[in-house]
C-alpha cells in the first residue's frame, strides 16, 4: 500500500480531524464522530483508510497519554474497519444508510466487550471478572451504541463529500 505524497497530507488531515472532533466532543462521554469517520473512510479508501484510522490513534496516545486505557485502540477501530470491508460495495441506495447507521451502533454497543480482552490481559482478570467489567460499562455502552446509530446519519454525506474531493482533486 504505497502512498503518494498527496495521500500522505490527505490521510494525516483525515486522521486529525477524527482526533480533533473527538477532542471536540469530550464533553459528552461516549459520544463522537469516530465511528462515522472510521466507515466513511473505509468505504471511500478501502485498506488505505487503515492510514487515517492509526494516525488517530497514535495522536490520541501522544496527547492522552500512552497508557493502559489506550492499548485496546490499537484494536478496537480495526475491527469496525473489518467489518465494513466485509459489507458489499454496492449495497442498494435506499439501505445504504440503515446498514451504515446500525454498523456504527452495533460498535458502539460492542466496545466494551471489544475492550474487555486487553483489560483482561493487562489487569490479570479471570473470566468471571471480565464478564463483570462489560456488565459494569454496559449503560456507557448503551449511550454509545445510541449515540452512534444516530451521528451514523452523517455517514452517507461524509462519504459524498469525500468522493466528490477525490474526484476534484486533479482538475485543479
Amino acid at each position: 500500500m504505497k502512498l503518494t505524497i498527496r495521500e500522505t497530507v490527505v490521510f494525516a488531515m483525515l486522521g486529525t480531524v477524527m482526533y480533533g472532533t473527538k477532542m471536540i466532543m469530550e464533553f459528552a462521554p461516549n459520544i463522537h464522530l469516530l465511528g462515522v469517520f472510521t466507515i466513511a473512510y473505509t468505504v471511500v479508501y478501502r485498506k488505505k483508510a487503515l492510514y487515517p484510522i492509526y494516525i488517530y490513534v497514535v495522536l490520541n496516545g501522544i496527547f492522552c497519554g500512552f497508557a493502559t486505557w489506550w492499548i485496546p485502540y490499537l484494536y478496537v477501530w480495526t475491527v469496525l474497519w473489518g467489518v465494513v470491508m466485509l459489507l458489499p460495495k454496492k449495497i442498494p441506495d435506499k439501505i445504504r444508510p440503515i446498514v451504515y447507521m446500525s454498523v456504527c451502533a452495533a460498535h458502539g454497543f460492542l466496545f466494551g466487550t471489544l475492550y474487555a480482552p486487553a483489560q483482561a490481559i493487562l489487569f490479570g482478570f479471570n473470566f468471571k471478572k471480565m464478564i463483570a467489567w462489560i456488565v459494569a460499562g454496559l449503560p456507557y455502552d448503551l449511550i454509545h451504541g445510541v449515540s452512534n446509530f444516530f451521528c451514523g446519519i452523517l455517514i452517507a454525506p461524509v462519504i459524498s463529500v469525500l468522493r466528490l474531493a477525490e474526484k476534484n482533486m486533479w482538475k485543479e
